[in-house]
């Protein structure tokens, strides 16, 4: 029997990547310990920063593990990404579902005894697709994790009642590009796996984890409406709010198309990935992104300044300077924290449904943050009765 801990870096999709591998190893009978004799580190690449922490955490882990193994993104990026890395250390270049059974063939299996291995966090996030043939321009995803591909529809909704049995009261549906999720054999779109999901027994409340603009089409948006469990929260990234750089990077959309679908989500919060400092981004340009922003309601953003990606067809460009992407991340973000104190506020009075996630705070329906007392795990009922720089408070 061999002890082991597993850590991720990046996004939604990584953190269940690397609970894939950490459930494979559970069900074939090796034990979990932070102190364990390997290390699985699921690695991130999508910029120069998450690559190099994804060094460091490999680096750092094969000082304390007998054997690590890198799994993820950075680990399908080929080239020198992670040359240079102790000898102690496995890069396993492998697909994401491919990854589990690689660890646990190289690690040795001792037989199934734990094949329900119960999701370490409070919400449980079920894959139901992954990889994206929409290969943006500055974008390294389709190249490290491959074309579109979907699980079966039954597959996600026997794994949805698996977690709600075992306690999840909350589902988040990810993928990489989740609106190409297809189930074409037995007749399923996102929007179909929605409806049914949210029927499930027992299940308090489902998410979308993040959906491109061009997904929101009027069939996904009645399902959200339609489905009582729904919560009324979308993350969908913008990237940029000027059409010359959409254009550039590669992206499928108009602002016009951007702002008009989201006219259908008016009671939603609503969330965002946006890029500052992309090539071709002037101070006009950003100004324009400042200015959808606030038109399109956003709250919460995601500022991610570009950083050049090798194998994309913008690897060679970065014209903009460091100290002018910092800034513009600097005025986006003043304007994301003042958006999400003004949501917050409008809710002062009303009452929400919190999932406490963590000792003294929880998520709401609209996953504002909230305040609040209770067990975690447990939803409370709570009124708003203050609103600080970190969420509200409840009374």
């Amino acid at each position: 029997m061999a002890t082991f801990d597993v850590r991720f870096l990046g996004c939604k999709v990584s953190h269940l990547d690397a609970q894939d591998v950490r459930a494979r190893l559970l069900a074939e009978g090796h034990k979990e310990r932070a102190d364990g004799d390997v290390a699985i580190v699921n690695s991130c690449c999508v910029t120069h920063e998450a690559l190099s922490k994804s060094r460091q955490a490999a680096a750092r882990a094969a000082r304390t593990h007998r054997r690590v193994y890198v799994t993820g993104c950075a680990a399908n990026l080929g080239g020198a990404a992670l040359d240079g890395l102790p000898d102690n250390v496995v890069v396993v270049r492998r697909r994401s579902e491919d990854a589990p059974a690689a660890v646990a063939a190289d690690v040795g299996a001792l037989g199934c005894v734990n094949e329900a291995a119960r999701l370490e966090r409070v919400r449980a996030f079920v894959k139901i697709q992954d990889g994206c043939s929409f290969s943006c321009n500055f974008c390294v995803i389709p190249l490290v994790r491959g074309g579109t591909r979907s699980r079966t529809a039954d597959a996600v909704l026997r794994e949805i009642r698996r977690r709600v049995e075992q306690g999840h009261s909350e589902i988040v549906l990810t993928g990489i590009n989740l609106g190409c999720f297809r189930d074409r054999d037995a007749g399923y779109t996102l929007a179909r796996l929605v409806r049914e999901a949210g029927e499930t027994p027992g299940l308090a409340r489902l998410r979308l984890s993040s959906i491109e603009i061009n997904h929101v089409d009027r069939e996904l948006v009645a399902a959200l409406r339609e489905s009582p469990t729904v919560a009324r929260h979308l993350h969908v990234p913008l990237q940029s709010g000027d059409d010359g750089v959409l254009r550039a990077m590669g992206r499928r959309y108009t602002v016009a198309t951007y702002l008009r679908r989201l006219e259908q989500l008016t009671d939603f919060n609503l969330t965002a990935d946006v890029i500052v400092g992309f090539p071709t981004e002037d101070e006009r340009a950003f100004a324009h992104t400042l200015r959808v922003v606030r038109e399109a309601r956003l709250t919460k953003l995601h500022v991610f300044p570009y950083s050049p990606r090798p194998g994309t067809k913008t690897a060679g460009e970065d014209p903009v300077p460091a100290d002018e992407k910092r800034e513009r991340s600097v005025r986006l973000r003043e304007q994301s924290r003042v958006a999400c104190l003004e949501h917050w506020r409008s809710k002062l009075g009303r009452d929400d449904v919190v999932l406490v996630d963590r000792p003294g705070r929880g998520y709401g329906d609209d996953y504002s943050p909230w305040l609040v007392c209770g067990e975690v795990g447990e939803l409370v009922r709570v009124r708003a009765a203050a609103v600080t720089d970190d969420g509200i408070l409840a009374a």
